[in-house]
């Protein structure tokens, strides 16, 4: 019988020219009702992330003119400068290469309004190795998805869901309601337009307002016929 003496070389580690991974960041989201606390919770961490020595950044969008310009306020009054953007795109050029590259932590304020949250945070985190903690509305006043901001949450190393206070009956508040007629998803206000609210008054509320509704189209139809019946009348 015939002997292979065929023989095997390895490759050792030692063999490539070895360069050290950058180090991964982290993502972390904070979602909740309107009055639940959110921008609160943001600035919190990102206060305490600059008194421990790293380097921040807070970003909210440009939509967002309700308290400052410049600054995220949350509805107690507390502030933090920030970087009003239309995109999230556009900070890393903004706040400039060499800046960014010492950027440790970047707050995103009312991240609902981010069309570009999901790459954003994937790179930030990923390949950036920054951490980046989000705030915003995880639904709209419809209870339904609002922004990008659901898409990130298979990206989050921590989720945290806030509830805030009905305003009818002070129990948990896990939904937005809105006091106004209008039906646009984007609609920025605060107490004036929306007030927090818990299932049972959130479930109620939307019934009398689908029959408010009802009997305000009805009504506006019988006057709309009534118009066109004295309209179409002979002149006698």
């Amino acid at each position: 019988m015939a002997s292979s003496n065929k023989s095997i070389s390895f490759i050792r580690t030692s063999d490539f020219s070895q360069s050290a991974p950058r180090a991964t960041g982290e993502v972390h989201v904070i979602v909740g009702p309107m009055f639940a606390g959110k921008t609160t919770s943001l600035l919190r961490r990102v206060k305490s992330e600059a008194e421990n020595g790293r380097n921040v950044a807070m970003i909210k969008s440009s939509k967002d003119t309700r308290y400052a310009t410049d600054s995220v306020v949350s509805h107690d009054g507390i502030k933090f400068p920030c970087w009003a953007l239309p995109d999230l795109s556009s900070f890393r050029a903004k706040y400039g290469e060499d800046s960014y590259e010492k950027l440790d932590v970047i707050g995103i304020d009312e991240a609902q309004f981010f069309d570009d949250l999901y790459d954003f945070c994937c790179k930030a985190a990923d390949n950036d190795g920054k951490i980046v903690i989000v705030a915003g509305l995880d639904g709209d006043y419809l209870r339904r998805n609002f922004g990008s901001v659901l898409h990130i949450i298979p990206l989050a190393d921590t989720v945290t869901k806030l509830t805030a206070r009905c305003d009818l009956c002070g129990k948990r508040a896990f939904f937005t309601w809105r006091k106004t007629q209008e039906t646009q998803t984007e609609l920025i206000g605060g107490a004036d337009v929306y007030m927090p609210v818990c299932r049972f008054h959130y479930v109620n509320g939307q019934i009398a307002m689908e029959t408010g509704r009802s009997v305000r189209e009805s009504r506006n139809k019988v006057k709309t016929e009534c118009f066109l019946l004295e309209a179409a009348a002979p002149v006698v």
